[in-house]
Parts: structure tokens; C-alpha cells; sequence
């Protein structure tokens, strides 16, 4: 890699416990998130990102607020949303709140935009969930002219047209930094590719090197475009304690709890102690000491090729206590370590040798 890369910490802000067996209320929660962010500050950690739910497991519906709110505490982190659903929001008032995120924290804002896999958000805002598609390419569309900073004379279906209008305040040095969030799809691939935009996977289970097709097409499609490719990111969960055994024991509680509460709602079986350790070994969730931590994350950095990991630490009622020694875990010794790790791989990240392979119409649009 010729830059260094980029190690952040994102969070949902889900509800945590009280440790006497009931849960926090939601407004302690995201008090002890602007915490949280102000100690990866101070650890230097290079982001931290704030998760947009509507739900009462989750504490954040307003990312932007309480990312504002880390900004008065913090002076270098980055701050940006993981992600911001586009689809049940409006594209121009997207911009100006990151815009604003922008100026308040002096340049530090980045959005991460995504359709969302939760989808409470639709009802909610009334948003019919059978445009589920169409709403996020059409609002993606917009959002994407925005960044230009110049007038915008826009059409689509699903509002009305824009001509020849300004969207204030603008970002003080353009353009505004900003992800398109891919869950797995060679569509979303290809889209991040049409906009130019940098591309972070959310890559939350098996084995991370299934994502190397789309990472293929992300360059075959920019080979396409005639364009220097942007950026690719990655965000998995994971946990990092004293030892292996501490780390384990101390996230697999709150995880299950939080996993199979998702899982009822969309028809998964409950999840089991030993589905648990195979993701903590090879999969997608990284889980441990310090050590063993940062050298599954050099591994997995090294075989996918990307630019910037982010840790998601936040797993259902883990306390607030127990993240922030996380927290300090890795700032302090796991992102030095993967760093340390990543120099000494020799040669270029593994290819896929069955690549995801676009149809023409696909890299055209």
C-alpha cells in the first residue's frame, strides 16, 4: 500500500445494560457515545462513525446531532455516519446537515450512504418499501450532483425537478467526502464505480475473502469508465479484550442477544456458541487479544487490499465500560500492530480467480 492505512471504530449506538439487569436509557447511551468518540480521539484513532436506526434497540436516529455534539469534544477524528439511509431521506438536506458537520468540525465530516438493512425508516417517513431500489438510485442521483457545489438543474420520477438551484452552506473545502455503502452486490459495485465515489463494504459475516469479486469488478469497472479508481473500505464487528478467552466470553452474551433479536425479525435460527467461534476464527468477526485481533485484520487488509478498517465495537448490551477499554485496546495496540503487520506482507493482495463479471449495460449507465 503506498498510503498508510486507515483504522476507525463505528458504533449503532445500541441500548446498553446498567449492570444490574435492565437496560440504560437511550439519552445515557448516547451521552457515553460522545465519550466513546472523544477517547478514539484522543487515542488517534484516524474515524468514528455513528449507525442511523429507528428502533428502540438502537439509540441513534440523528447522526448528524450527535456527531456534532463529538465534534465540540474532538479536534482531529473524522466524523461520518454508518450509514445515512439515503432512500427515507432527502438528498439535499443529507447534504446540508453533513455540510454543516462540515464547518462545525472544521472539515472533518464524511457520509457513508447505503439503502439500510433495516427498513423501519420507510413506514416511518412514508416511504413505500416496494421503491426500496428505485428510491435509493434516484436520491443517490441527486446527492451525487450536489457535490459538485454548482447550481443543479436535476429530473427525476419520485419529486419534483430542481433548476438552477443552490444548496447552502457550502462544504469550505469541497468536495464533501462521501461513501456508498455495499452489502454485496455487483449493482452496488458498479453504481459506487458510475459515480465515482469511494466504495466501503459491510462485510458482517463468513469468510471476508468472498468480497474479492466485487472488489475486481470495483477496478474492471473503473478500467471501464477510463478513471482512477477511488477507495475501498471495509466495516466488520469485533471486540477486543486482555486475552482471547476474556474477549470471547465478554462479547458472545451481548452478540447473541443482539443477533438473535435481528434474527427473529427476518427468520434466522437462534445463534449457537459454536457458529460464534468459527466467525470469531475465520470469518467476519473479529474477536480476541490485541494480537490476535491485528493479525486477523492485517490478514484480512492484505488479502482484500484495502485502504481503511473500521471496527465495529458495539454489540447489543455490552456495557459502556467494556467498550471503552475496547476502544483503548485498539487505539493504543492494535492499530499500531496491524499497521506493523501490513508493511511486512511481500507482493500484491490475492486475486479472485472467479471474478463477479458486470453486464455491458451495467458499467454503460
Amino acid at each position: 500500500m503506498t498510503e498508510q492505512l486507515q483504522m476507525g471504530i463505528n458504533t449503532f449506538g445500541d441500548v446498553t445494560g446498567d449492570g444490574a439487569g435492565g437496560l440504560l436509557p437511550q439519552a445515557v447511551v448516547i451521552r457515553n457515545l460522545v465519550d466513546q468518540a472523544t477517547l478514539a480521539d484522543e487515542l488517534g484513532i484516524d474515524s468514528f462513525g455513528v449507525g442511523e436506526h429507528h428502533r428502540a434497540d438502537f439509540a441513534v436516529s440523528a447522526p448528524e446531532v450527535v456527531l456534532a455534539a463529538i465534534a465540540s469534544r474532538t479536534t482531529r477524528i473524522r466524523l461520518g455516519s454508518a450509514t445515512t439511509v439515503l432512500s427515507s431521506d432527502d438528498p439535499i438536506r443529507v447534504f446540508e446537515r453533513f455540510a454543516t458537520l462540515d464547518a462545525v468540525s472544521n472539515g472533518r465530516a464524511e457520509v457513508i450512504l447505503g439503502r439500510g438493512s433495516f427498513t423501519e425508516s420507510f413506514s416511518l417517513f412514508g416511504f413505500p418499501l416496494d421503491q426500496y431500489e428505485e428510491l435509493f438510485e434516484e436520491k443517490l442521483d441527486l446527492f451525487a450532483a450536489l457535490l459538485n457545489q454548482e447550481p443543479v438543474t436535476w429530473q427525476g420520477q419520485l419529486r419534483p425537478p430542481l433548476m438552477n438551484q443552490r444548496v447552502f452552506p457550502p462544504v469550505e473545502h469541497a468536495p464533501l467526502r462521501t461513501w456508498i455503502g455495499v452489502g454485496g452486490s455487483a449493482e452496488s459495485v458498479v453504481r459506487a464505480a458510475r459515480y465515482d465515489l469511494p466504495m466501503m463494504l459491510a462485510i458482517i459475516g463468513g469468510d471476508p475473502k468472498r468480497f474479492l469479486p466485487y472488489i475486481d469488478l470495483h477496478f474492471r469497472a473503473y478500467q471501464k469508465l477510463e478513471m482512477a479508481p477511488q477507495p475501498i473500505g471495509m466495516h466488520s464487528p469485533g471486540y477486543v479484550a486482555a486475552t482471547d478467552e476474556a474477549a470471547r466470553d465478554e462479547f458472545w452474551p451481548a452478540y447473541k442477544v443482539m443477533r438473535d433479536r435481528i434474527g427473529k425479525e427476518r427468520h434466522w435460527p437462534p445463534m449457537q456458541r459454536g457458529e460464534f467461534e468459527r466467525e470469531a476464527d475465520h470469518g467476519s468477526l473479529y474477536v480476541g487479544s490485541p494480537e490476535t485481533v491485528a493479525r486477523r485484520i492485517a490478514d484480512t487488509v492484505n488479502a482484500l487490499g484495502v485502504a481503511r478498517f473500521d471496527l465495529k465495537y458495539s454489540a447489543g448490551d455490552l456495557s459502556h465500560e467494556k467498550s471503552m477499554r475496547c476502544i483503548e485496546l485498539y487505539g493504543t495496540t492494535v492499530i499500531p500492530r496491524v499497521r506493523e503487520l501490513v508493511s511486512e506482507y511481500d507482493g500484491a493482495p490475492v486475486v479472485s480467480p472467479t471474478p463477479a463479471v458486470p453486464r455491458a449495460d451495467q458499467l454503460s449507465r
